[in-house]
């Protein structure tokens, strides 16, 4: 499946709780994504995640349903350190 990289940029910091990531996987299984991992910037306030999706589309109907933003999708390739083994 495709990866991007989804840059998101919040107006206060961010915090996670329970409930929010529970409604965060329920909304991406529904839309076909999956969350691998992000990045969280020292203020707080800025993420880099990882999602594998079928299309751009399917990770801004999720970011629209869960009313986070989603100001840059990227999509990306995987390289690792092996490459140059």
């Amino acid at each position: 499946m495709p990866r991007f990289i989804i840059e998101r940029q919040f107006a206060e910091q961010l915090e996670v709780d329970d409930d929010s990531r529970l409604k965060i996987k329920e909304v991406n299984d529904e839309e076909g994504i999956e969350w691998i991992f992000s990045f969280l910037s020292a203020d707080k306030r800025k993420t880099y995640c990882l999602y594998e999706a079928p299309d751009e589309d399917s990770i801004r109907k999720a970011a629209e349903r869960l009313n986070i933003p989603a100001d840059v999708i990227t999509p990306v390739d995987r390289i690792d350190p092996g490459i140059f083994a």
